[in-house]
């Protein structure tokens, strides 16, 4: 995980915002330039001087070796700094995401070390000495995605050997268990590399085909200089690419976009189905963080300003970028599900991330969530999916037609900093009421996502039209039937082939009363000389009671009224 401070872009778009920020790593604060434009935020390392004298000022429990970091650039790219590192994983363009390691600051925040093999995992005293210094081949299959999975460094141009500097675990690489970090690649297929320049390794590599044989060694002193690098290329969102959408940058061509800048190390973070939040993974007394979250929930980017005020400025920027984008997210989402909808859904009409709060976890009050309306179900995820039959298995799924936003608020101007702007939703489930609290970062989300889940209730009820639920009436099995126009029915179940009869029937305007013993008993009064209906529904009431309000809502959202 890394830190960043605000004093923000420039891939992709227009310049929104500009400035300086300082990023921490390993427990330490580093000062970078940031670029924010419409779909991303580029850090970039500025010189060795300013970035030291920064971080001096800064500095929070340094630890040794902290900024003895390695470099990373993306698929197709070269030498951002001196000894530039490459990312062969498949990650999709330069500027792509992909992660390496950063220090956490604080128990809690997210570390970007859970998906790679660095310097500083793969430690030299570990490596077997059997090994050492001696030539070895190793077959590695390339897969479809993730490539070879591995970032190297070096060069000709560097007066050091090609050298692997990352290993992305799960991937073809790590899969071997026959590489290191620190491994000098003397051969690809059998093409000499031992003269190679950076660019030259990246391309040998990339022409290897899906079957790869590598003449390896591994060099034990050059692990410093696999460690060597910029903060920037610590900061943890190394994940590979998503199928679809398409969350990275996407180039036809990666290598006609290689970097040769040796004088400044950069880091692209795609803002496109990003969560932009506060208060949440680091604790921020003083309203100076500003968090971005990656899609795969797994990487947390935090930026901090010299006061609220700017703080408070680089979240509205930021967040206003990544909500611009869901539009697209959402029309990509539609082309990669085809007709086959979502989790029982034909369409989606709105998505994003929400903070839902956390019962009974103290450490932690909120989580990030990425909830989905359909037409028919509010589902949620714990992070955007990345294949398509993920789509079809959230972590919770809450029938429209049975749910009732029951809070929400504050809804005026923008919320101070600190103020938790959410609403609620109770879902009659067949187990009792499922309970959600959300919070959303702006007053402006909130209106939107509690008009759009009222107006997808109402929605839901005039697709859906009718209900029927068997329950037992004065001992006898019947149906009770709730039709969106027609109102209540209740009639005999059909016995030996004879048709059902019906017993009572009422429209909604009849209705006196409803209740429920939360249990399996339903309650109707319709005011009639029968007085009231008693139902035994067999289970929980709930779904019905959450349903019957639905009907009467939209009925009166349709007359023009108030629900």
């Amino acid at each position: 995980m890394a830190v960043a401070a605000a004093g923000g872009g420039g891939v992709g778009g227009r310049l929104l915002r500009s400035g300086a920020l300082e990023v921490l790593v390993r427990d330490r604060w580093h000062r970078v330039l940031v670029n924010l434009s419409d779909e991303a935020l580029v850090l970039s390392s500025e010189d060795g001087a300013n970035a030291s004298a920064a971080a001096a000022y800064n500095g929070i429990g340094a630890a040794a070796g902290s900024n003895a970091n390695g470099t990373f650039c993306a698929r197709g790219a070269a030498a951002a700094a001196p000894g530039g590192a490459c990312n062969l994983s498949g990650a999709g363009s330069p500027d792509s995401p992909s992660g390496g390691v950063g220090g956490s600051p604080k128990p809690g925040l997210v570390s970007g070390l859970g998906g790679v093999r660095t310097a500083f995992t793969d430690l030299p005293e570990q490596v077997p000495e059997a090994i050492s210094n001696k030539k070895r081949c190793v077959k590695v299959l390339k897969q479809e995605m993730g490539g070879l999975g591995i970032s190297i460094k070096g060069g000709k141009e560097n007066k050091m050997p090609i050298l692997i500097s990352k290993i992305f675990k799960g991937l073809a690489a790590d899969q071997t268990q026959a590489l290191y970090v620190g491994d000098a690649i003397l051969a690809v297929n059998g093409t000499d590399l031992r003269d190679a320049t950076h660019d030259e390794a990246v391309q040998a590599l990339k022409r290897a085909g899906k079957e790869v044989l590598l003449e390896v060694k591994y060099m034990r002193e050059a692990t410093p200089y696999v460690k060597k690098g910029s903060p920037v290329s610590e900061i943890g969102w190394e994940t590979p690419p998503p199928e679809s959408p398409r969350l990275g940058n996407a180039s036809s061509d990666p290598l006609s976009q290689v970097s040769l800048s040796i004088h400044r190390d950069k880091k692209t973070i795609p803002l496109k189905m990003c969560f932009v939040t506060r208060n949440m993974a680091a604790s921020d007394l003083e309203n100076r963080l500003v968090e971005i979250h990656s899609p795969d929930a797994k990487h947390t980017l935090v930026l901090r300003s010299k006061d609220s005020a700017t703080a408070q400025a680089w979240f509205n920027a930021i967040h206003s970028c990544a909500s611009d984008l869901i539009p697209k997210v959402i029309s990509e989402v539609k082309d990669q599900l085809g007709k086959t909808g979502i989790a029982g859904g034909r369409e989606i009409r709105h998505l994003g991330w929400l903070a839902e709060k956390v019962l009974g976890e103290n450490e932690k009050r909120w989580k990030p969530v990425l909830v989905v309306l359909t037409e028919k179900d509010l589902l949620m995820y714990e992070n955007m999916p990345r294949i398509k039959e993920a789509w079809f298995t959230p972590l919770h799924s809450c029938p429209l037609l049975a749910t009732r936003l029951v809070h929400s608020g504050p809804a005026k101007s923008s919320p101070q900093p600190g103020t938790d702007v959410s609403f609620a939703t109770r879902t009659g489930m067949r187990q009792g009421i499922e309970t959600h609290l959300f919070r959303t970062e702006t007053s402006r989300d909130l209106s939107l996502w509690t008009r759009s889940i009222v107006q997808g209730c109402h929605n839901a009820a005039e697709l859906t039209t009718e209900i029927t639920t068997a329950c037992t009436y004065k001992n006898q099995a019947c149906c009770l039937t709730i039709h969106y126009d027609h109102g209540f029915s209740l009639a005999t179940e059909p016995q030996d082939g004879a048709f059902s009869k019906t017993i009572v029937q009422f429209p909604y305007e009849k209705l006196k009363m409803s209740s429920d013993d939360g249990i399996r008993m339903l309650y109707l009064d319709f005011g009639g000389k029968e007085g009231e209906i008693q139902l035994d529904l067999h289970s929980c009431p709930k779904p019905i009671v959450f349903i019957i309000h639905s009907f009467l809502s939209a009925k009166i959202a349709r007359l023009g009224l108030v629900a």
